[in-house]
């Protein structure tokens, strides 16, 4: 297991290199260049100026989280040729500087939805929270401007650039159903996976958050049947995975040990985290420890030690602990537990300790 933690670069985190150094067993970062818009290439000389700082402060770069997808390709476009062919050429960019893995997702609109950044827990730490309920009844423009209204720093995957025209992605979405996003997406991988496979990069395509559809958008990255499904269009070694415990975990349809266990060996990236499931289907984002939350996160590091899991991890989305003034879900503490915990059940397991 290579232990990782997700930075996003020196002008739009407050965690350091620096402090993110004095975590123990801490091996690389997962990076991006988060000032490119989807579909424009990541150009050498601005990737090895950013792998350049991360290794000199002795962490490798090797894995990309996200390098993303234009809008146009999930929804087949006619231009989605020419953002293709960016993308490809930003892949063998990467390759040349030493990146292995990219984590990629294909959800449309929304990387990821919340509807409160800042939820208050019982132990006084707040935390990303999904009220069911709230999301189903609320029109996505009110969530947009709550969520970014709440937060000083810019959210990947909730650029304003892009949802300035949210009510035209949501037209054009009309009349995208699943099958036409999987047909989408397969186009996409047809054109990619061999390029990826050619320079030694393997493509980690990222679950849908939730796992479930949200204002009437498709989903398809929802569970293990997903997984076949891709494997079915494409075995090539460069098709894999990111497993995410609390994204595909925010479903109680979802056993992620047996998840876990079943495709790790395709799974390059994973994430680990615990959500706590509420009654209406509600999840607040807990800290890592099993018992916290509704995911079995000492099975899920049970069966990669027993697998001998060699790929890279890093703890997910944090709580906001002790005034930490951070990125939300992205602070340094609880994630920083996460990885001692993820850590120590490591090391127990790997001592013949057993799950109880």
């Amino acid at each position: 297991m290579n232990m990782t933690f997700r930075w996003y670069g020196r002008d739009n985190d407050t965690v350091t290199l620096e402090h993110i150094k004095q975590i123990p067993g801490t091996k690389g970062i997962v990076w991006a260049l988060h000032q490119k818009q989807a579909g424009e290439v990541w150009h050498e000389q601005e990737i090895a100026e950013e792998v350049a700082y991360i290794t000199s402060h002795g962490f490798h770069a090797t894995v990309v989280e996200s390098v993303n997808v234009h809008e146009d390709i999930k929804l087949g476009k006619p231009s989605r040729d020419a953002y293709i062919e960016n993308y490809i050429t930003t892949i063998r960019n990467l390759a040349k500087h030493g990146v292995k893995v990219i984590c990629y997702n294909f959800m449309p609109i929304f990387d990821w939805t919340r509807t409160d950044l800042f939820h208050p827990l019982p132990d006084g730490s707040t935390a990303l929270y999904f009220d069911k309920t709230k999301a189903m009844r609320l029109d996505p423009q009110q969530l947009v401007d709550e969520v970014n209204a709440s937060s000083h720093l810019s959210l990947p995957g909730w650029e304003p650039e892009r949802l300035a025209h949210l009510k035209d992605l949501f037209a054009a979405y009309e009349h995208v159903d699943e099958e036409q996003l999987w047909d989408n997406l397969a186009y996409f991988l047809a054109r990619i996976l061999p390029v990826a496979q050619e320079v030694g990069i393997q493509m980690a395509i990222h679950p849908d958050d939730p796992p479930y559809s949200i204002f009437g958008l498709p989903r398809i990255i929802t569970g293990a049947a997903s997984y076949e499904r891709l494997l079915q269009i494409s075995d090539s070694p460069a098709n894999g995975f990111t497993l995410c415990s609390g994204s595909m975990g925010a479903s109680p349809y979802n056993d992620m040990v047996a998840i876990f266990e079943r495709y790790a060996s395709r799974a390059p990236f994973a994430h680990i985290r615990n959500v706590l499931i509420e009654e209406d289907g509600s999840f607040a984002e807990t800290s890592h420890y099993t018992s916290d939350g509704s995911v079995d996160i000492k099975g899920i590091v049970k069966v990669l030690q027993q697998q001998g899991y060699t790929g890279y991890v890093r703890p997910d989305h944090g709580r906001h602990l002790w005034n930490e003034q951070c990125r939300p879900g992205y602070g340094l503490y609880d994630r920083a537990l996460g990885i001692m915990y993820l850590l120590g059940l490591w090391d127990a397991y790997s001592n013949g300790g057993s799950q109880q």
